[in-house]
């Protein structure tokens, strides 16, 4: 078997290591990328990001019909869910996005190897598929894996009726009730897509609110918005157990009453997915969290082996990989790259939407260090008012002595596209005053931004 050579072997095609392909070989590098599903995009395309997205605006249409709909002067009757045509959309949707990337690869002469790739010692990996197997050689190798949804001690997977994110994207039927384990990102968007279609829902948490990691005020009040969509919360809960008995499953939580319902989907976060990969053969361990430790080039402790994303330090997010990689690959090709860690957002699609950049309130209490903390409600916002979506409200923070934005918060309606102004600011070292002195259309979401701007420093106009 004739070794094929390459410049860069990538291993994992998600959206880390997608990108870091087409990047490095619009460098002129000639790249080879494995990935052991037929389709390309990872996790995040085929079974997380864009398949949950596509079935929260699904379900968020019929809720609005059923709910919403007659405040804007318009009747519907006989409204019928039709969730075989759903789920075929959101099926389309990844179809048709998974292909786009095969002709990324092929514009950029990408050379894709369909298989589990394992690296058997420097500059070579073997790749390996039911039919057979490939040996490639390269002078650098880049890990971008990606994770894998984290198991729960106690709880026994079955794949259908206690599962993951993945089975819930393609329930055959509404649940009647649905048992959520994990109160973060995906427990709460797939326990609403699911809650608009018709499910009773119960999302159980160990800790003592919810979208751990996020503000705590704007995530208490997110709670709140949700508790009145119709989510219950059992918070301070901890699961001991799940299993099917009979007809139903069992939620076995510490010191309370088991939990009987007809599905259980564990969202208790995800692990790096490093089994198989030959990290042993090229001398790298990883963390306690199962992570590869890397430099600030992102280089292991092997010679010409990098790992990005999900598989190393930081929030397990696509667009955090995506930039990963391609600072990775820029600095392999002699340019310069680099990640600025806090202006990565975060945004949770639930509705109203949940976005977040920068510092949290807490986060800067414990360092120490002095703010400023300007707040303004959509409910005074005119656009908002005219989409009828009222809730929520954005929060800014300032550095008390240089006014330098430290942290956004959002909660409001469209938030995830709202945060670029943001994160953008955060970038280029904005202060809140550079955002309260920037015109902004009028009536948009983003004055909004800028009233919280101008709240700094006590000068909101329009509350």
């Amino acid at each position: 078997m004739a070794a094929q050579k390459h410049d860069l072997v990538v291993i994992g095609a998600g959206p880390g290591g997608y990108v870091a392909a087409i990047r490095a070989a619009q460098l002129g590098m000639n790249v080879a990328c494995v990935e052991k599903e037929k389709a390309l995009g990872g996790t995040c395309l085929r079974v997380g990001c864009i398949p949950s997205k596509a079935l929260l605006e699904s379900s968020e249409l019929f809720a609005e019909a059923q709910e919403r709909f007659g405040a804007h002067g318009i009747r519907v009757r006989g409204l019928e869910l039709d969730l075989d045509g759903m789920l075929r959309r959101k099926d389309e949707t990844v179809q048709g996005l998974t292909r786009g990337i095969e002709g990324l690869f092929r514009k950029h002469k990408v050379v894709r190897y369909e298989g589990h790739g394992r690296i058997m010692g420097p500059g070579r990996v073997v790749v390996e598929n039911s039919r057979e197997a490939a040996e490639l050689k390269a002078g650098r190798i880049l890990i971008a894996t990606g994770s894998t949804s984290a198991p729960l001690a106690g709880v026994e997977l079955d794949g259908d009726r206690i599962g993951t994110s993945t089975e819930a994207l393609s329930y055959p039927k509404v649940p009647r009730h649905l048992v959520v384990i994990g109160a973060g990102y995906i427990g709460l968007e797939l326990g609403s897509v699911w809650r608009r279609l018709g499910a009773k829902v119960t999302v159980v948490e160990y800790l003592d609110r919810v979208l751990p990691g996020m503000d705590a005020e704007v995530a208490a009040e997110a709670k709140k918005i949700l508790e009145k969509q119709g989510l219950e919360f059992r918070l301070g809960s901890r699961v001991i157990g799940a299993g099917v008995e009979r007809d139903k499953c069992v939620v076995e939580c510490e010191g309370a009453d088991p939990i009987r319902c007809d599905r259980v989907l564990v969202a208790v976060g995800r692990s790096p997915m490093t089994d198989g990969l030959g990290l042993d053969a090229a001398g790298i361990k990883t963390d306690d969290k199962g992570r590869i430790p890397v430099n600030e080039r992102f280089a292991t402790v092997a010679e010409g082996i990098y790992a990005i994303g999900d598989v190393i330090r930081g929030p397990m997010l696509a667009h955090k990989a995506e930039e990963e990689g391609i600072a990775c690959v820029e600095r392999l090709a002699g340019g310069y790259g680099h990640v600025n860690y806090d202006a990565i957002p975060g945004v949770v699609y639930t509705s109203p939407e949940i976005a977040s950049v920068g510092k949290t309130e807490e986060e800067l209490q414990e360092a120490g260090i002095e703010y400023r903390k300007g707040v303004f409600p959509f409910l005074a916002n005119g656009r908002a008012r005219a989409l009828g979506r009222t809730e929520g409200r954005i929060k800014v923070l300032a550095h008390k002595k240089t006014d330098r934005l430290l942290g956004v918060h959002m909660l409001g309606p469209r938030a995830g596209d709202l945060v670029a102004e943001a994160v953008t600011a955060i970038e280029l070292g904005a202060s809140s005053e550079d955002i309260a002195r920037t015109c902004h259309a009028h009536p948009t979401l983003a004055e909004a931004f800028k009233e919280a701007a101008l709240a700094v420093d006590g000068r909101a106009l329009h509350i």
